[in-house]
């Protein structure tokens, strides 16, 4: 299913990860809805598989490992979006939301 741990920690919770965090932020900052993360972490996840298989001598087509990779990705990416949304709403519109924690804003 996955090459090594090592590989899946590097390539996909540090590399990818981070391509995941910034997408998740740059859809809640230009207003996109949520599940476009899906469909991003899901091409995330095949290009995770990609570079696993050209650097790492790992399976390329292996349904199970794409779908975890995607599912890290995409739970980051989610994670990021929320957050980014969050800090959004209670900045840009603070006569009507205040941030209650990291993932959420409540109305005034």
């Amino acid at each position: 299913m996955i090459t090594s741990i090592a590989v899946l920690i590097g390539l996909t919770l540090v590399l990818f990860g981070g391509c995941a965090f910034m997408t998740g932020q740059a859809l809640a900052a230009t207003w996109r809805p949520w599940w476009l993360a899906l469909v991003y972490g899901l091409m995330l996840g095949a290009a995770d598989r990609f570079l696993g298989f050209a650097l790492f001598q790992g399976q390329l087509l292996s349904l199970p490992g794409w779908l975890l990779d995607s599912a890290i990705l995409i739970a980051i990416a989610l994670a990021a979006f929320r957050l980014t949304r969050a800090r959004r709403m209670a900045n840009q519109y603070p006569w009507l939301y205040q941030r209650t924690g990291p993932f959420s804003w409540r109305k005034l």
